[in-house]
């Protein structure tokens, strides 16, 4: 079936930077609207970053001028380019594919930023 799967997770200082990647050769990738979302302990899943097929993107406000969300269709591969990381931005990191009443999801990627 679909496996999407997450890369590139790991830790950093505060104030660096790390590119995550997600992917999946099993979907007609072009398709689909692409998201990050990202989950604390003992929080909810909130949205990071999103980008539809024609390459819209949308932002949480949190990361809006430090993350940018990127797709290469070609690669089947989508983003997340985050830059002046913070302690609050610790969590684990999920990529999301939709089109139409198909959705999924991936494992999970951890992100700490810690000293």
């Amino acid at each position: 079936q679909v496996h999407l799967v997450e890369s590139g997770g790991g830790l950093v200082q505060p104030g660096g930077s790390l590119r995550l990647s997600c992917g999946d050769p099993g979907i007609i990738f072009s398709r689909y609207a692409m998201g990050w979302y990202r989950q604390a302990p003992g929080k909810q899943r909130e949205l990071v970053a999103t980008i539809t097929s024609g390459g819209m993107t949308n932002y949480a406000d949190s990361v809006k001028g430090r993350f940018t969300i990127s797709r290469d269709n070609a690669k089947n591969t989508v983003y997340l380019q985050m830059s002046s990381l913070k302690p609050e931005d610790t969590a684990v990191y999920y990529c999301n594919a939709n089109f139409r009443t198909r959705e999924y999801w991936g494992q999970g990627t951890q992100v700490t930023v810690s000293s």
